[in-house]
């Protein structure tokens, strides 16, 4: 005899939450890597210890890693470039 529709439903959709929960747990650990803040202008100056500042509250609050990048140069824009073509991971 075939299952009714209630327990197909019933079936289905724990092997549904069970999935999303293990979809979930895997997600808990993003960022797995340091997250960089890229400062366009130079080590010392206003921007940078803005930077530094704000990159420690962030350490406190998200628990994770961040390095302060210094990448000076052509009014900023070498580090606009930096930041434009910087790896980006995604998580569907």
């Amino acid at each position: 005899m075939g299952l009714l529709r209630r327990e197909f439903l019933t079936l289905t959709g724990a092997a549904a939450l069970t999935a999303a929960s293990r979809h979930a747990a895997a997600q808990a650990a993003y960022p797995s890597k340091p997250i960089t803040i890229i400062v366009p202008f130079a080590a010392g100056g206003s921007t940078d210890v803005i930077g530094r500042i704000m990159a420690e509250r962030m350490r406190v609050t998200l628990g994770q890693t961040l390095i302060v990048e210094n990448a000076t140069g052509a009014g900023g824009t070498i580090g606009v470039g930096r930041a434009v073509r910087a790896r980006r991971t995604v998580t569907p």
